[in-house]
């Protein structure tokens, strides 16, 4: 399936309320019942018995930045980790960022969140969400801030992604076994908008600089720089919650 000839974007006639209908393939958009993001509100949480810790095996590989013209992110080449879902292995493909925040903590939006795009063998998806609040430089977009400054400079084509080679890019700043964290099951929040994939929201906030989400958005289009999509409803769903700390 090509998407890339299909342009959507965050305002106006591509906006997030116009994707279900700028193509078939993105009819989950607007008729999906199990979207994403959601405003994780004490009303939906419910404490779990059955979650473990978060265990992510993450390594260094070789990698890209990118601009796909709606958000900025990292492709990794090769096997760069591993999240374990319920005994399930999911690879991770790529991370990205997202601001404002998609997701809210009790109707809160944070400057940011990135999301870390795993797929498991059954091609089935899971991310980990990460939000950000302002603060110190986070060490990973230290790392590849002149490459971001770089990035701003390519002119991004609407049939493929402007890239910039990052070479070596090591990620066990993220492999920390997550003591707190939100999971539930929702969608991509980008089109096609596909669901049934499993969220885990961490709860530990990070921090990023202003200078920095200033340099991930320098890159977007204006039509994307604020790359958020609404809240969706939960229509019904509850929202995991695990705290070892709770547990003990």
């Amino acid at each position: 399936m090509d998407l890339s000839s299909v342009s959507f974007s965050y305002s106006g006639a591509t906006g997030p309320e116009k994707w279900g209908s700028l193509s078939p393939f993105f009819s989950a958009c607007s008729n999906g019942k199990i979207q994403s993001p959601v405003d994780i509100v004490k009303g939906i949480l419910t404490p779990s018995k059955r979650l473990k810790p978060l265990t992510r095996v993450y390594g260094a590989s070789n990698a890209t930045l990118f601009n796909n013209g709606f958000n900025i992110g990292v492709h990794f080449e090769g096997h760069v980790g591993t999240l374990d879902v319920d005994g399930k292995n999911y690879d991770l493909k790529q991370m990205h960022w997202h601001s404002p925040s998609e997701h809210r903590l009790n109707g809160v939006q944070f400057p940011a969140e990135l999301h870390l795009l795993h797929q498991a063998s059954d091609q089935s998806l899971s991310v980990v969400s990460v939000l950000f609040q302002f603060g110190k430089d986070d060490i990973i977009i230290s790392k590849i801030k002149d490459k971001l400054t770089e990035l701003a400079k390519e002119t991004c084509k609407k049939e493929e992604d402007a890239q910039i080679p990052l070479g070596t890019v090591d990620l066990n700043e993220f492999q920390k076994k997550s003591r707190k964290y939100f999971r539930y099951v929702g969608s991509l929040t980008v089109p096609p908008c596909t669901e049934n994939v499993v969220w885990n929201i961490l709860g530990k906030v990070r921090t990023i600089s202003k200078d920095q989400l200033n340099a991930l958005k320098a890159p977007l289009d204006s039509a994307c720089k604020n790359n958020s999509r609404p809240l969706q409803p939960p229509n019904g769903r509850k929202v995991e919650f695990y705290d070892e700390l709770r547990d003990q």
